[in-house]
């Protein structure tokens, strides 16, 4: 039997792209007893296993000292939504490294996109305002009788 049949795949719009590196915010229905709930995860993607079904995200934060990781499935219907909070620059594919790290040593640098020189838009001369120019404090030297 395959697990294809069992399962409808559906797709996700509310689940954006992401990859490792990205700090995401995952919100998931926790049931308790008979009260259900949304409770939100927001950590470093470590990993991004893609697939059909089987396809999964995991995320570490550092809970009162202690490394916390939480793996999802794409297409659980216990996952509400995910946000993307930043996006990280990152130059592998797993980041179990960051398992070994604390502190500032466990830090990703965000990504910044910067546009190419011929994309850049400048402002027409008329409307950059130029400074009026400032005037250095006068400082007036004591005379000195000789």
């Amino acid at each position: 039997m395959d697990i294809k049949s069992v399962i409808e795949l559906k797709a996700r719009p509310e689940i954006p792209q992401f990859g490792p590196g990205d700090t995401v915010k995952a919100s998931v229905k926790v049931v308790e007893g008979d009260r259900e709930r949304i409770q939100a995860f927001q950590g470093i993607v470590i990993r991004v296993k893609r697939g059909d079904v089987n396809a999964t995200f995991t995320v570490r934060r550092i809970s009162s000292g202690v490394g916390v990781e939480r793996t999802f499935f794409f297409q659980s219907p216990r996952l509400e939504k995910v946000e993307v909070v930043r996006k990280g620059k990152v130059r592998r594919a797993n980041l179990y490294y960051l398992r070994g790290l604390s502190g500032r040593a466990g830090r990703i640098k965000e990504r910044t996109r910067e546009l190419p020189a011929e994309l850049r838009v400048e402002a027409p001369a008329e409307m950059k305002e130029e400074a009026p120019p400032v005037a250095a404090p006068s400082v007036e030297q004591p005379q000195t009788s000789a």
